[in-house]
């Protein structure tokens, strides 16, 4: 069972968060990839759905000069039910800090989740600047929107209970998910998300999906951008629309993944559960071909 603690933090007190102990160790890892930029959302953390240890890996693994957290980072709507929250959810609260104290820039964008912190939009906090959307300049001179995408979502902005009621339904699948996974990992085989097979599946969700995307990319043009970042839908995606270069860089409870940005400008997702199953048989491999 996981160790359950009590939120160690509170928004006045992040910037002495970094001074504790995490209780995973950050990985001294010899050649960690670095990143102009790197984009994450939608990591639920406070609920049993977030992938902690897969984010922790991933964030041992990479460095960049600017993160951009792009919402739902915390699940305010989850804690309001319950307290949830593992030492596993301070060690990445930890990580971000650390990377803050070591000078990357972090930008922290609330999303519809971790709407309480919208009040400090402006300010900045242990070294992370909370702001309600921002504006990334590529290395190619690209100028791309950033922001959760919550408001172009009319049941959330609307019609709040059904978003709520939507949210029970996604735990319940979740919980799915997770016991799925657990069955699939004492049988050998890698993370596989059901959420996400079944969006795929689903007309009416890739119906909602789309025309999230175009509505977020048209407001994008709207504003004389070049490209958009959002997150809130947990479907990583870059994909040209009517002129605009759209971006999603998925989340952290389905998908496992992130948005980065090379020295070059150039744009790619990282897919974190197949890098994490690669590595891992890399030394099998190794194995074998030292056998042969």
């Amino acid at each position: 069972m996981a160790t359950i603690t009590r939120l160690s933090f509170d928004v006045a007190g992040l910037a002495d968060f970094h001074a504790t102990t995490p209780t995973i160790p950050e990985r001294p890892i010899d050649k960690r990839r670095k990143y102009r930029a790197i984009w994450i959302s939608d990591v639920h953390l406070g609920t049993r759905g977030c992938n902690a240890e897969m984010l922790i890996d991933f964030l041992d693994h990479v460095d960049s000069d600017i993160m951009y957290l792009v919402g739902d980072i915390i699940d305010g709507w989850a804690m309001k039910k319950r307290l949830y929250w593992p030492a596993t959810h301070n060690d990445i609260v930890w990580r971000v800090l650390k990377r803050a104290k070591r000078g990357t820039e972090i930008v922290y964008i609330p999303g519809n989740h971790d709407e309480m912190f919208r009040q400090f939009t402006g300010l900045d906090f242990g070294g992370v600047k909370i702001k309600r959307q921002a504006i990334h300049t590529t290395a190619d001179g690209r100028r791309l929107l950033v922001l959760h995408g919550d408001e172009f979502d009319a049941i959330t902005m609307s019609h709040r209970w059904l978003a709520h009621l939507g949210d029970a339904a996604y735990e319940m699948m979740m919980t799915l998910n997770r016991w799925l996974n657990a069955v699939r990992r004492w049988m050998g085989l890698p993370y596989w998300s059901l959420s996400k097979y079944a969006k795929q599946k689903v007309k009416n969700a890739v119906s909602f999906i789309s025309k999230f995307e175009e509505i977020v990319a048209r407001e994008a043009g709207a504003r004389g951008v070049d490209g958009v970042i959002a997150g809130h839908i947990h479907k990583a995606e870059i994909r040209p629309i009517d002129g605009i270069e759209y971006y999603n860089d998925g989340d952290w409870v389905e998908g496992c993944t992130a948005l980065v940005e090379q020295y070059d400008g150039s744009m790619e997702i990282l897919h974190w559960a197949d890098e994490m199953a690669a590595r891992e048989s890399q030394p099998e491999s190794e194995a074998r071909l030292a056998a042969a």
